[in-house]
C-alpha cells in the first residue's frame, strides 16, 4: 500500500487545516505536522520509490512480449539480378512485422537476489521515514514548549511592570506629602521604564517562537490560534541501562543502517552471478515479404548466454560490493557508538533538569518573601527604593528561572524519548 494516501496535499490551504481562533494542544501540533511537513513528503515518496523498485526486480521472471514492424525500399548491389523473395531486377519493397516471447528460466540465482536487495532497501527506506518523523516531533516539541516558555516570560515580564508602576505611584505619592525625596521616583521611574522595554523584547520573542512553530509544522501562514499550556512537572521513570536496551532496539537510523547492510551483504552475491549464465527460452511469429499477402513463419527454442570475458568487469563490481560493505560496517559500528552518546547525554541533561525544578521552585517562594518584606520595609519609610528594586529584580529573575527549569525538563524528555526511539 502507498504510504501517500496518509498525506495531505502540499497546496492546501492552512486554514483548512488550523481554524482561526483553535486551541492546540502538543499532539494536535505533532499531527499536523506529521501531515503537512514537506520533508514528511520526500521519505514518504522515497519509499515509494523503493517499493517500485521491487516491482522493476521482479519483472524479469514474467515473460517478455514484444511487437516489431518494419518497411524497407531496397536496391540491390550492382550485378545482382534478382531479390532474396525471387523478384528479378531493379529495387523491391520488402515488409516485415512479427511478435516475440522471450522468458527468462533460470540466472543462477540473480534476479531472486535482487528482489531480496530491494526489498531490504525498501525497509531501510521506511526506517529513514520513521527517523524523519521522529526528528519532526522533536522539533515540534521543542517549538511547542519554547511557545509556552516565551508566553510565561511575558507573563512575570507583564507582573514586572504592574509592579514597578505601583512602586512609581507610591513612590509619587509619598514625594507628594514630603516623606520620600524626589529620587525614589525618578528611580522608580526608571525602573518602569526598563520594565516595558522588557515586555517589547520578550512579546517579540513570543512572536518568533510561534512563527519557529508554524513553520515546524509546515504551516507558516498558519491563522492565529491559542496553545493548551502544558509545563507541569512529572518525573520520568527509567534507568540508563533499560534507556540504551531500548535505543539498540528502537533507533530507525539504526534499523535503516542495518538494512543497508544486509541490502550490501547480498549486493556481493548479487555481483558474483556475473561470472555465470543465463539459461532463456524464445520464440516468434513473423510475416514478411515484397508484397501481400506476406508469408508466414515461427520459431522457438532456447538460448543459454555464457560469459567468456568482460574486461574484469565482473571481478571490480565484487570488489567494489564488498568495499561498500565495509564502509556500511563502519557505518553502522559508528552510528552504534552515536546512539549511546545520546542516549547518555540526554539521561544526564534530563536527571539534572528534574533536580533543578525544586530548587528553582523554592527559589520563587524566596523571592517573593523578599519582595513583600522589601515593600513593607518600604511602606514604613525605613526602607529604600534599591531595595525593592533589587527585590523585584529577584522575583523576576527567579520565576523565569523556575519556567526555563520546566522547559528544559519537557525538552530533556523530548530529547531522551527521540534518543531511545520511542514515540
Amino acid at each position: 500500500m502507498s504510504l501517500l494516501i496518509f498525506a495531505i496535499p502540499l497546496t492546501v490551504n492552512a486554514e483548512e487545516i488550523i481554524k482561526k481562533g483553535e486551541t492546540l494542544n502538543l499532539e494536535r501540533c505533532i499531527e499536523i505536522a506529521l501531515k503537512m511537513q514537506p520533508n514528511i513528503f520526500a521519505a514518504i515518496s522515497t519509499v515509494n520509490i523503493n517499493e517500485s523498485r521491487i516491482g522493476q526486480a521482479k519483472s524479469n521472471y514474467y515473460p517478455q512480449f514484444n511487437w516489431s514492424s518494419s518497411y524497407n525500399k531496397i536496391s540491390p548491389a550492382s550485378g545482382a539480378s534478382e531479390s532474396p523473395f525471387g523478384t528479378s531486377g531493379g529495387s523491391y519493397d520488402r515488409y516485415f512485422t512479427g511478435l516475440t516471447l522471450s522468458q527468462m528460466i533460470y540466472d543462477f540465482g540473480k534476479t531472486p537476489t535482487q528482489v531480496e536487495i530491494e526489498n531490504l532497501n525498501l525497509d531501510s527506506s521506511r526506517s529513514d521515514l520513521r527517523n524523519t518523523t521522529d526528528q519532526i516531533i522533536l522539533a515540534v516539541k521543542q517549538a511547542y514548549y519554547g511557545v509556552v516558555q516565551a508566553k510565561y516570560t511575558v507573563l512575570v515580564t507583564e507582573d514586572t511592570v504592574k509592579q514597578t508602576q505601583q512602586q512609581l505611584d507610591q513612590a509619587k505619592a509619598f514625594y507628594e506629602v514630603g516623606t520620600k525625596p524626589k529620587f525614589d521616583v525618578t528611580k522608580a521611574g526608571v525602573d518602569l521604564s526598563n520594565a516595558k522595554l522588557n515586555l517589547i523584547r520578550n512579546k517579540n520573542s513570543f512572536k518568533l517562537a510561534i512563527v519557529k512553530l508554524n513553520n515546524i509544522m509546515g504551516i507558516p501562514d498558519a491563522p492565529e490560534y491559542t496553545l493548551d499550556e502544558n509545563m507541569t512537572f512529572a518525573k520520568y521513570e527509567m534507568t540508563l541501562e533499560n534507556a540504551l536496551a531500548k535505543a539498540y532496539e528502537n533507533r530507525p537510523d539504526l534499523k535503516s543502517i542495518v538494512a543497508k547492510r544486509r541490502a550490501a551483504e547480498s549486493s556481493i552475491t548479487l555481483a558474483k552471478t556475473g561470472y555465470y549464465p543465463v539459461l532463456t527460452g524464445n520464440a516468434a511469429y513473423s510475416w514478411s515479404g515484397e508484397q501481400f499477402p506476406l508469408d508466414q513463419g515461427w520459431d522457438v527454442g532456447l538460448g543459454l548466454s555464457f560469459p567468456l570475458f568482460s574486461g574484469y568487469l565482473t571481478k571490480y563490481q565484487v570488489q567494489e560490493a564488498r568495499a561498500n560493505l565495509n564502509v556500511l560496517k563502519a557505518n553502522e559500528e559508528s552510528l552504534r557508538q552515536t546512539v549511546f552518546l545520546e542516549v547518555e547525554q540526554a539521561y544526564v541533561t534530563l536527571m539534572s533538569a528534574e533536580e533543578a525544578i525544586p530548587t528553582a521552585k523554592l527559589g520563587v517562594e524566596q523571592a517573593k518573601e523578599n519582595l513583600e518584606i522589601a515593600n513593607g520595609r518600604y511602606a514604613a519609610g525605613v526602607g529604600n527604593p534599591l531595595e525593592v528594586t533589587d527585590a523585584e529584580v529577584g522575583l523576576a529573575n527567579a520565576r523565569n528561572s523556575y519556567i526555563q527549569s520546566l522547559y528544559a525538563d519537557k525538552v530533556a524528555q523530548a530529547a531522551l524519548e527521540k534518543a531511545i526511539g520511542l514515540r
